[in-house]
């Protein structure tokens, strides 16, 4: 989002008319009341207006809405309880209930028609086994120990790629075996988990899993919930399906929300104040295989439509166009918002396209995380240049050039990836990643199993590679004074890189228990100075005020909301997709874009 000044003046406009829309809701609103079992009212109850029945929407193309076709999805609203342990909820056009939820307590579901404007009694819990059960994810996992902290945290690293761990489906009690089978589907997918934790993990956590269900009391809690939530709404639309996967997204200047499905190979347009959507199909292009390029790697999923794979969205700075990283293919997808037509521009080389942005010169920058790459499209030049970075050892960059064979044999259903010894820094597979551009025009990467970062300059060509002292970083965005915020993601922090000074500030996350988060990414609102971040194991997402060095949590409704991306409109609302992989694993099965107003 590094537009220039009429395109900002688009997307503030565009933001305008999104608020006041959002105004215009029903004037009916409720007044909740709600207190503990002794009359006294309870702060910061989480009150979440439900439908009672999801929205019809058309399901004709294989489960999902025809291409093109417009939807209407009913918008799901929380708000929490002041100090009074009221909260004002608006009504909603369709049949609604509420569910409130406060950890401690007894959730409780009531239809609007029940409500009647008496206080409403919420029970506190008892059952050491049931308040376990209402902790987030990161608390649950902050009791794995593996009497090796370094293990720990290549687990937490490799084992949380793509969902959380502590979550319900991933402490329930399971033999070795069966971790061990879990595990091994896991690397085929692409995780890096060394040769030798592959080898121990699963029997220590079938023993943990057993001693923690026995024991439940071990189970800390989460973070609290501050009383300045009352000053928040947060608002949900429901998108896709279990099978779905909303990867990442983007705010454009056009006001819409434009959201990826990664398994399904559909961009989803949607209108955040009204709950409106519309689905594109991405066609594939002839000669395109169904898992494009990694055809094996979702033979075991139940289904899916994965020829591109979208993995990352960017809008051009010029006319608005939206860039799209297929990282099944070797090209980059161009969607026109206006004509909702899509074009390729394909590569002759480059594996993975990953995290995608623009310079001021509307020209595409990219990460190709599986080639040790960074790519550059010159849109007015219709000309790629592919930048590499530099190996660890001769043996990674054997690798690496060896990376295409290796996913075509898992096409044929030879799991090389099972077989392949691998060491504890995942030599072979660098892995750039997150990727953005200063205001002076270099491109900065994030390389995530080195411990480094990355600028290149486009002016001259030249990779400057630089050690972080934390590991794992993973995205990383710019902020306006040119400083890098990177997340540290099983370091449950955050950090800022001063290229003026070749200097980093390392940031805890205020996650309970201390350094059980691991942040997937962040993005920094350049207009308030305010850093925003994935709560990605503890269903969060964090801000972080820079002037004062305040940090403030935002709790989100369902339990496994974990998210991989931040967009930020002009007016500071935030958007999230909860984009865990696989979605069944979210509390409800159900993936949603989610939007949050902090006051």
């Amino acid at each position: 989002m590094h537009a220039g000044i009429p395109h900002l003046a688009k997307k503030i406009a565009a933001a305008g008319m999104a608020c006041a829309a959002l105004l215009a809701m029903p004037a009916g609103a409720v007044s909740i009341t709600v207190k503990d079992p002794n009359g006294k009212p309870l702060p910061t109850v989480m009150v979440s207006r439900q439908p009672v029945k999801a929205a019809a929407v058309d399901t004709s193309d294989n489960g999902y809405p025809a291409s093109g076709k417009p939807q209407q999805a009913y918008v799901e609203l929380a708000r929490f309880t002041d100090a009074q342990g009221q909260a004002d909820i608006p009504a909603a056009e369709h049949p609604w209930k509420i569910r409130l939820r406060k950890p401690g307590y007894q959730d409780l579901n009531l239809l609007a028609a029940d409500l009647g404007g008496k206080p409403i009694v919420m029970a506190a819990e008892s059952d050491p086994a049931a308040l376990a059960e209402q902790q987030p994810a990161n608390a649950w996992s902050s009791t794995i120990d593996f009497a090796n902290a370094a293990l720990k945290k290549e687990f937490m690293l490799q084992c949380n790629f793509c969902h959380q761990q502590g979550g319900a489906m991933l402490r329930r009690e399971r033999s070795a075996d069966e971790w061990d089978s879990a595990i091994r589907r896991m690397v085929r997918y692409g995780a890096r988990l060394s040769t030798e934790g592959q080898k121990a993990i699963p029997a220590l956590l079938e023993a943990h899993w057993k001693k923690i269900h026995a024991n439940p009391l071990l189970v800390p809690a989460g973070t609290p919930w501050n009383p300045v939530l009352a000053q928040a709404t947060i608002r949900e639309l429901p998108i896709g399906d279990s099978m779905s996967q909303m990867h990442d997204l983007l705010l454009h200047t056009n006001g819409m929300v434009y959201v990826g499905d990664n398994l399904q190979d559909r961009v989803y347009e949607v209108d955040p104040a009204t709950g409106k959507y519309t689905v594109y199909k991405i066609p594939p292009r002839p000669g395109d295989q169904l898992g494009g390029l990694l055809a094996g790697r979702l033979r075991d999923f139940p289904k899916h439509e994965t020829y591109q794979g979208i993995h990352s969205l960017a809008e051009s700075p010029k006319d608005g166009h939206i860039f799209i990283t297929p990282s099944y293919q070797r090209r980059l997808i161009e969607f026109d918002p206006k004509t909702k037509a899509f074009s390729y521009h394909e590569m002759d080389s480059g594996f993975y396209p990953h995290t995608v942005r623009f310079d001021a010169k509307d020209r595409v920058w990219f990460t190709l995380a599986l080639s040790n790459q960074v790519g550059m499209y010159d849109r007015a030049a219709n000309q790629f240049t592919l930048y590499d970075l530099p190996f660890r050892s001769l043996m990674e960059r054997i690798t690496v050039k060896l990376t295409p064979f290796i996913f075509k044999l898992l096409g044929w259903g030879i799991p090389i990836a099972n077989y392949v010894k691998v060491d504890h820094v995942s030599t072979g597979v660098p892995l750039p990643y997150g990727i953005d551009v200063t205001p002076d025009g270099k491109a900065w990467i994030a390389r995530l199993h080195t411990d480094e970062i990355a600028s290149v300059d486009p002016e001259t060509g030249k990779v400057t590679m630089i050690k972080t002292p934390f590991s794992a970083p993973r995205r990383l965005r710019s902020d306006r004074d040119g400083n890098l915020w990177i997340v540290a993601f099983n370091e449950s922090q955050i950090a800022r890189y001063t290229p003026s000074t070749g200097q980093f500030l390392r940031l805890d996350l205020p996650v309970v228990p201390k350094g059980s988060d691991t942040p997937y990414s962040l993005n920094v609102d350049r207009a308030r100075h305010q850093v925003w971040v994935n709560g990605t194991n503890s269903d969060s997402v964090y801000r972080y005020d820079i002037a004062s060095g305040a940090w403030s949590m935002f709790p989100m409704q369902r339990h496994v909301t974990f998210t991989r991306d931040v967009e930020i409109s002009p007016k500071g609302q935030v958007y999230v997709t909860s984009a865990s992989f696989p979605s069944w694993h979210i509390e409800d099965a159900q993936p949603t874009l989610i939007e949050i107003t902090p006051r």
